[in-house]
């Protein structure tokens, strides 16, 4: 009997817990919904100001490399020639157009493209001007610009000048990145550097220097930046590589937004 009479109070206490559980939560005030959970530290608010810097692919206007493979683009199928659908192979070499450099491509054990860190490929820049008749970026001209204190350096030259990320055409004299200026820039953590055409090291360069300095440090190269109507100044810069297995490098997607003074 004093079983049944415990139970039996058990399944009182029971009901009473929970109604009132249920009238604290019918009374108590509506509350906003969760937010989802932020899976990243950098903020990408919405903005009309993004510019692409990314140079189009496209064998017409596409530069190639003295020795490198030609791109491929293919139609298998196209609705123009009365096909049901449209579907093509692009055939790219991993540096080509605008691409982003991983330390494997000089450094032997070096990081592949798609085990760089995002935080290096995303964040502030800074866009240095370098004169027309300046060929060779070392480190006297390097020090002509205000560069320190920029996580990340991107250098607009002679090729947005006149334009040769659009031309087929591969011009040899481009300006380059000396060894002396990559130290520079290594030594003073910069995360990133960037150029406006195919090449950071200067064409027949004796020993890739520039490359091994940079890469060496685990600093991402991009190359091939479309910079004909950007202007010198600090920007919001966002690089995208194709995440490729196990490659030294990769075409890349690079935007930019002007920072607030």
């Amino acid at each position: 009997m004093g079983t049944e009479r415990s139970s039996v109070w058990r399944g009182l206490i029971i009901t009473a817990v929970t109604a009132l559980g249920a009238g604290a939560l019918a009374c108590a005030p509506p509350q906003p919904p969760s937010r989802p959970v932020r899976l990243y530290t950098y903020d990408i608010p919405a903005s009309s100001e993004w510019m692409d810097a990314t140079a189009t692919l496209d064998p017409a206007t596409t530069p190639i490399y003295a020795g490198d493979a030609p791109l491929k683009f293919e139609f298998l199928k196209d609705m123009r020639k009365g096909d049901g659908f449209t579907l093509s192979v692009v055939a790219v070499p991993s540096q080509r157009a605008t691409d982003s450099h991983a330390p494997m491509h000089f450094v032997r054990d070096g990081a592949s493209i798609e085990q760089l860190s995002l935080a290096s490929l995303i964040g502030p820049a800074r866009v240095i001007d370098i004169p027309d008749d300046v060929q060779s970026i070392d480190a006297v001209e390097l020090n002509r610009h205000d560069w320190r204190g920029a996580p990340r350096v991107i250098f607009r030259t002679r090729s947005s000048l006149r334009g040769w990320m659009a031309s087929s055409t591969f011009h040899r004299d481009f300006t380059y990145i000396a060894p002396d200026a990559a130290q520079l820039l290594a030594d003073a953590g910069v995360q990133l550097v960037g150029v406006d055409y195919i090449s950071a090291e200067q064409f027949g360069a004796p020993a890739p220097r520039t490359h091994q300095i940079l890469l060496g440090k685990g600093i991402p190269i991009v190359e091939g930046l479309a910079l004909g109507t950007v202007r010198a100044g600090d920007y919001d810069l966002i690089v995208l590589p194709i995440k490729v297995a196990g490659h030294e490098g990769a075409p890349a997607r690079a935007i930019l937004r002007p920072r607030a003074p």
